[in-house]
């Protein structure tokens, strides 16, 4: 189990698919599970469109 800050809420996560991640990684969540690993590229563009969902009248960043 790990903690896992999501923009500023942290939640106990399960990492036993991910046994090697560490502090400072990026990961895919679901369910409370930690199931795959990213890189700090694929993960920023991942916030990125999650922000854009959110708020679509906005330019992106």
């Amino acid at each position: 189990m790990g903690k896992v800050d999501f923009g500023g809420v942290v939640k106990d996560v399960c990492l036993a698919y991910l046994p090697g991640i560490a502090v400072g990684e990026y990961a895919v969540v679901h369910a409370g599970f930690a199931i795959s690993r990213l890189d700090e590229a694929a993960a920023l563009e991942t916030l990125r469109t999650f922000a854009a969902m959110e708020s679509p009248n906005e330019e992106p960043l």
